[in-house]
């Protein structure tokens, strides 16, 4: 899996770049949200990457933050939305706008997207409502003191490839205290979880 690349941008034509890793170019889509806010021709820059294998294409996604990647990531799982609906919705609606649609359960929002209809936005409302809570800001405390995003979505990615459902791996981080580290964050969710059972 390649998850991040970091190099000189050398082609923009919406929705794909052109980076230059050493001799090396990568065509990456990326939702509008990252495109408009691209450097100049040239210049270096970093996305998060996530890489779809099919059996005649590789597909590479870019995204200028992790919480537009896990948001991509959570919308590819949806029965029915394929990379290029996922990528659609990204560049209609910033990941706040789509967390704020999921909680207020609006399909109006979404169904302004092209390509979306009424169907796809509510199976979509149905199944982000439990989901896209963490890329937005990130888990709070009791105190409000919230931890970071990146470290939020290390965890909680930690505590899904151990095979914790998105319930479980949600709340455990919910639990953490603020300015914990990843390798901390885990060990602690880890033992919110085994109390838990």
């Amino acid at each position: 899996m390649i998850g991040r690349i970091t190099g000189v941008l050398l082609e923009k034509s919406p929705p794909l770049v052109l980076v230059d890793i050493q001799g090396l170019g990568y065509e990456i889509d990326v939702p509008m949200s990252t495109f408009y806010n691209l450097p100049t021709i040239g210049a270096r820059i970093t996305l998060h990457t996530h890489l779809v294998v099919r059996e005649d294409v590789h597909l590479l996604f870019g995204f200028a933050t992790e919480g537009e990647r896990q948001a991509f990531r959570q919308l590819v799982k949806i029965s029915g939305v394929g990379a290029r609906t996922a990528l659609a919705l990204l560049s209609g609606l910033s990941v706040a706008d789509l967390h704020q649609a999921v909680a207020a359960q609006d399909s109006g929002r979404l169904i302004k997207i092209p390509g979306i209809g009424k169907k796809t936005a509510e199976r979509l409302l149905l199944e982000l409502r439990d989901k896209l809570d963490l890329g937005m800001a990130g888990a709070t405390d009791a105190s409000g003191v919230g931890l970071t995003a990146t470290s939020a979505n290390d965890v909680l990615n930690a505590l899904l490839s151990l095979g914790y459902n998105d319930r479980e791996a949600n709340w455990a981080v919910k639990q953490l205290p603020a300015n914990v580290n990843v390798s901390d964050g885990i060990r602690q969710a880890l033992k919110f979880l085994s109390k838990d059972k």
